[in-house]
């Protein structure tokens, strides 16, 4: 072999190396800088519309400055839960927040979490007196729920029946009026609606499950995208950045 056929091979295969390089690079970026779509709902604290009709609270400002850190380009959209829930399991690149991370949910989606604990409670009327001490005890009680929401489906599992409504601030309007015994709903969510409603007067008087939510996207979605995500809001837990805007809401 000529010393100029050995140099041209070598050449090659170095191009040829180079350009697979770049490819794999290209394309991780590419996977990457997708714009990624995520829809919610109105859930406060955590999710909710402000004055100038802006998107906040506490997931959603988590995941501003989660997307922002990341580098990646995002577009958010509120809308009712169910339709908000549909789209993440039907379109790749589509999450939705904030999603309740249950055992029945976990393998219908690749996960961003934990974004925030959302302690599931009854309340109720402070002057009925009601006492619960487990999850049976409040078998014997008219509970109100949220149609479609993780709390009400886990109840509905363990064979309550509930009494349901599109949105969950009725509920407290229902338990002012001792139209429901119980409520169930979040520990931070139910003080908040209840609240909103002029409503007062009312109490925990049971926690019943501790969960977790985060950004549910659908299973097609990058991995590259979603191991981002998860190594930059473990960051921002260790920087306290996630106390610091959880403090913001108290």
């Amino acid at each position: 072999m000529s010393v100029f056929s050995y140099f041209f091979k070598a050449v090659s295969k170095a191009v040829r190396l180079y350009a697979y390089l770049m490819l794999m690079v290209l394309s991780a970026h590419s996977s990457a800088a997708e714009p990624i779509k995520l829809t919610t709902e109105s859930y406060p604290p955590f999710n909710m519309i402000t004055r100038t009709g802006e998107i906040s609270g506490i997931s959603t400002d988590i995941v501003h400055e989660l997307f922002k850190r990341s580098q990646i380009p995002v577009e958010m959209e509120l809308l009712p839960w169910n339709r908000a829930y549909s789209m993440a399991q039907e379109s790749p690149n589509v999450g939705v927040f904030s999603t309740t991370r249950t055992a029945e949910r976990e393998k219908l989606f690749k996960w961003v979490s934990p974004l925030t604990s959302n302690n599931w409670v009854f309340l109720a009327k402070k002057d009925r007196n009601i006492r619960l001490s487990s999850l049976e005890d409040a078998r014997k009680y008219r509970i109100g729920g949220y149609r479609g929401d993780a709390i009400a489906l886990y109840l509905e599992a363990q064979g309550f029946n509930l009494d349901l409504v599109s949105r969950d601030e009725l509920n407290a309007l229902k338990l002012d009026r001792d139209r429901i015994d119980l409520w169930a709903t979040g520990h931070l969510l139910g003080p908040y609606l209840a609240k909103k409603q002029r409503v007062d007067g009312l109490v925990d008087v049971l926690t019943f499950k501790e969960t977790v939510m985060g950004i549910a996207f659908h299973p097609e979605t990058s991995d590259t995208v979603i191991n981002r995500l998860n190594t930059t809001l473990q960051e921002m837990y260790n920087d306290g950045s996630v106390d610091r805007i959880f403090n913001y809401y108290r």
